[in-house]
This record gives C-alpha cells, structure tokens and sequence, in this order.
C-alpha cells in the first residue's frame, strides 16, 4: 500500500504547510482513534507527549479533538522525551501512544509519531492502514460517547524514575562531572535532574526553550557547543541529546565527540562478556561504518543490518531476538530498558561503565578506529526525481566500479527531510572524496 502521509519516522514536515498542519493533524487523530479503538466495551486511552517547539500547541489541540471525536480519551504528557511517550503508553494501559516531535529538525518543523499499545513503533502497515482512513474519512463517536482530556502532570518523573532505575543497584555517579546538552528540547528538565539525583555534577546546556530555539546550535546535531562546554569545565564526559531526547552524541574529557556507532561498540562488546548480549549480535542500519562491523567480527559478534530507521532497527531486533541495536546518528535501542531509542538512557549506561571499568570516556568511546566515512546531502524539490536522471545513474554505476573491492557507496532518499544522502566509506580518502563529489555534482545539476 502506498503512503503518502507517513515517511520512515511518522509523518513529518513543516508546520503549517501539508502534510503538517492543523487540518491534517486532526483528520490524523480521528483515523488513529477509529484505527485503535478496541471492540470491547472499557476505557480507550491515548497518551501524547511532545517536545518544546511552538506548533506542538496547536497539533496536540488538533490531535485531541481527532482522537476525542471517535471516542478516545486523551491523556496530555507535556514536554517528554520520546521513549518517555513509549513507557507511558505501556504502564498506563493505553491503546496508543502519539508523539509530537520533529526530533533533530529545525524548529519549524515538526512532526507525529505513533507507539502501539505493546510501546513499539507502527509497523509500515499499520501505518499504511490509518493512512487509508485518513484519505477515507471515518464515522465520529456517537455524541454520548465522545472522549474526554486531561493533563498528567507526572508523566515525566515516572520515566526518570525508570532511567534512574538503570544503574546497577548501589552504583552513583558521585564525584563524575558531566555536561549535558538538551538542544533546548523535551529532556531540559528530565536529563540534568536524573544525573543530578544519581550524584553527578551536571553542567546543563540547551535549557531554556522559547519554541524556536529547539536543536539551534546545540545538541547532538551541534555537538562542538558541549564540546567547548567540555573542555572549559574540565569535565569527564559531554552528553548530547536531540530535540526529543531520542538519540545521543558523547564528548570525551579531551573533546573528542563520539557517534552511535562507537557507543554500540562498547556496549555490544560489554555485553557479550558478561553474557547479556543476546543473539550474539548487534543490530543497525546501512549507514553503520564499515570500522563497526570489523571490530564486532574480532569480538565474534555479528552486526545485522537493515534499512534507515529506528523503527527498522528495532522490528529486526524483536523478529531475530536481539536486545541491543541502534544508528550511528545516535539512537541506542536497548529493549532490556526501553522500547524505542533513548539518548538518556544511553548515557546513563556509558556513566555506569565508566564508574565499573575506573576509565576515562576517551579510553571507552573509541572501541574501534573508523573507515574513512563521507556524507553529503542535497536537498531537491519533492515534484522531482533526480536519481532517475540518466546522468546521475551513469555517475553512481562508474563510482561503484571504481570502489569495488576497496569501500561502499550508499544513496538514498531521506525519510524526513526532502534530501538526497550520499554516503560512500573507503580507505583511499582522496578515492573517497572524488566519489561522492562526483555524484553530489550530477545530483545537483538534475534537481
């Protein structure tokens, strides 16, 4: 079934232009409530969280007069982190889970994401099938049966309970100092607390959200600022959060900025000793450097790749078994904690190794040296279809010969922004460079 609506994180875009406006948020929450309803008689909940943008106002209004007006009763969250939205929909017995986030995208756009009742992302079907109801229409509840709202107000402190819960039993982080970065978004109270209450001196940046500064220099996506941050206060580690706190980005004690892979690596390595990582693999996308999968080798582990996505990650993850998984942009999934993502949840994990093991970041971050990795974005408009050009297609087929053997070429479309990626990985970095310039070039000549 073709959708249109829903890329590979919900539907997503800026506000106030389709399919991101108010209109459609409510045709959405009125198909999600209908998809979701339950034949038997009892409660029907929905829980929706968001982060700090300003357009999060108005689609969670839109949203709750769809869900309401086909008899859902919805539960409002308030500023939480994503995985927040995942826990919550599970303990509170709801049949769905909405968050409203455009998680590392600029404050202008944003976005909605679905959680099912099990607390796991739609399935691309389930997707599919309330996109279908969307462009259908659906029945309203009868007036005597139209839902109700209300505010829960401690919404996050249950889930900072659940990340503080994380740390091994009689572990603190007494004495550690950490910066963290919450990219003015969801976690600007969550995360500096949590660290707080587990004993570390917490250094906070990007905690003063206005609506329109969510990811604006700071963050995971800017992780120079915490890094900066880092070496000023001579700090033992730097976290970086995105917008709805989803995903991670580590700064060592020297600076050095660590991505997801590396903290994969570590955790996928830790885990196999002690005998907790299950399958024996670790599980993440295409776009996971070649360097990861070599050293996961040496460690006789597998690394299982799938397409980009979190929500792709984790549908192997449950389908094969395993419990550790992620992207290099920084989701961590570790379905003992979590059912989604969680870049807090992550850096508590790395402070736990760093309490356990007596090492500095620097020595835990950098499990593996990278292949050379290049990546570079045009954006095109979404009426046209640039790698269909012939040019283009001439341009990729000569660059896959030329690495053959000696790296790999990765083109794809973006799920959540109108981009082209071009990624290519080799040891020759000047072969590398002239690959994907070469590509970037005709690319941008056909849009």
């Amino acid at each position: 079934m073709t959708r249109k609506l829903f890329g590979t994180d919900g539907v997503r875009g800026t506000a106030n232009i389709h399919p991101m406006t108010a209109e459609t948020a409510l045709a959405i929450g009125a198909a999600a409530g209908r998809y979701f309803r339950r034949e038997q008689g009892g409660t029907h909940r929905v829980v929706i969280g968001k982060d700090t943008r300003l357009s999060g106002y108005m689609f969670e209004n839109a949203l709750t007069a769809g869900l309401t007006s086909t008899g859902m009763d919805v539960l409002l969250l308030s500023p939480v982190p994503t995985p927040a939205v995942g826990l919550l929909t599970t303990s509170m017995r709801a049949d769905v889970g909405i968050m409203i986030s455009a998680s590392h995208n600029p404050a202008i756009d944003n976005g909605i994401k679905f959680f099912g009742p099990d607390g796991f992302k739609l399935s691309d079907q389930a997707e599919a099938e309330i996109e279908a109801m969307v462009v259908a229409g659906v029945e309203p509840a009868k007036p005597t049966n139209i839902g109700r709202a209300k505010h829960i107000y401690d919404g996050r402190f249950r889930y900072q309970e659940r990340v503080k819960s994380s740390l091994p039993a009689g572990m603190r982080l007494d004495g550690i100092k950490v910066v963290v970065d919450c990219a003015n978004g969801a976690a600007y109270r969550t995360a500096p607390e949590v660290l707080w209450e587990l004993g570390a001196e917490v250094i906070p940046l990007g905690v003063s959200p206005d609506g329109t500064n969510i990811n604006q220099d700071c963050g995971s996506t800017h992780p120079r600022t915490a890094a900066a941050a880092v070496l000023q206060n001579g700090a033992d580690l730097g976290i970086c959060l995105d917008g709805d706190a989803d995903r991670i980005i580590l700064i060592d004690e020297k600076g050095q900025v660590a991505d997801g892979d590396q903290i994969m690596g570590l955790f996928a390595s830790r885990w196999a000793e002690e005998d907790r990582l299950k399958g024996g693999a670790l599980v993440s996308t295409v776009m996971s450097n070649l360097g990861l999968e070599r050293f996961l080798e040496s460690q006789n582990l597998r690394l299982e790749r799938t397409k980009v996505g979190d929500r792709y990650v984790v549908e192997a993850m449950r389908s094969g078994g395993y419990n550790l998984g992620g992207e290099q942009s920084g989701h961590i999934v570790m379905t003992d904690f979590a059912t989604t993502g969680d870049g807090l949840m992550a850096g508590v994990q790395f402070l736990a190794e760093m309490v356990r093991s007596g090492k500095p970041a620097s020595s835990l971050a950098r499990c593996f040296e990278p292949v050379p990795q290049l990546l570079k974005n045009v954006r095109y408009d979404a009426a046209t279809a640039p790698l269909e050009a012939e040019n283009v297609k001439k341009v990729i087929s000569t660059v896959e010969k030329d690495l053959a053997g000696k790296g790999r070429l990765l083109i794809r479309k973006s799920g959540t922004e109108p981009l082209i990626r071009v990624m290519a990985e080799c040891e020759d970095e000047a072969l590398l460079n002239t690959s994907v310039d070469a590509i970037v070039t005709e690319v941008e000549a056909a849009v």
